[in-house]
């Protein structure tokens, strides 16, 4: 079976470019200065109001992957680092990309993949009038999507932890060692930092493929026959 760990990285509009109507329906529920700044600080999680700026791709099997990232006005070549190769592109370019290369795998292994990475690339794909080439939100329980925040939350059951509080359970080294997290995406896209972004993008694919070995080895229960 051949399988992809896969994650993408975000940044939202600024707010002064919604129309009124916009605006509004954003800040309905914020009664205080801080609540409104705290709802404009979220416009990157949701794909009617942000935009994907990097999806990283990673074989957890054979260690091989692409990063494909948006870097406006920077003339950057292809190059690849340790059998990563990284690849830079408009928003619907990446995402073409994306799907011509996710239709050859079986299986798809996410965090919070169903919860967000898989709707908004595919909402994100249909305002670029682009069709999906395979299915990201299979049926829930089935293994052609692994989405370890589900996994090992066995499904709700418990409390559902961020990545980083997985990572750190477990000793593996946490995309935020690094000094980056999600919040700073689109500070560093502002600055023009897009490799940086790229390379966190990587982090994260690194991460839950090293979080997923955990899954598959020691929660995943594989009934064993009887002889």
């Amino acid at each position: 079976m051949s399988r992809v760990i896969f994650d993408i990285e975000t940044i939202g509009v600024d707010f002064e470019s919604l129309d009124e109507s916009q605006q509004q329906y954003i800040l309905r529920y914020a009664t205080t200065e801080e609540e409104a700044e705290r709802e404009k600080s979220k416009l990157g999680l949701y794909p009617l109001t942000g935009e994907i700026v990097a999806i990283g791709m990673l074989n957890p099997d054979t260690q091989r992957g692409r990063v494909f990232f948006q870097a406006p006005g920077a003339d950057i070549e292809p190059f690849e680092e340790n059998g990563i190769r990284f690849e830079t592109g408009t928003e619907r370019e990446i995402l073409e990309k994306f799907w011509d290369a996710v239709k050859s795998y079986d299986q798809f292994i996410t965090f919070n993949g169903r919860g967000f990475d898989c709707p908004f690339i595919m909402i994100r794909s249909a305002i670029h009038k682009l069709k999906p080439s395979r299915d990201l939100m299979p049926n829930r329980y089935s293994n052609a999507h692994i989405d370890l925040l589900d996994q090992l939350s066995f499904f709700g059951v418990t409390r559902r932890f961020s990545l980083d509080m997985w990572c750190k359970a477990f000793g593996i080294k946490s995309p935020k060692d690094d000094g980056v997290a999600g919040k700073d995406v689109k500070k560093l896209f502002q600055e023009g930092r897009y490799i940086e972004i790229a390379k966190y993008c990587l982090r994260d694919i690194i991460a839950t493929g090293e979080l997923f070995k955990y899954w598959e080895n020691y929660v995943k229960f594989i009934h064993e026959p009887d002889y």
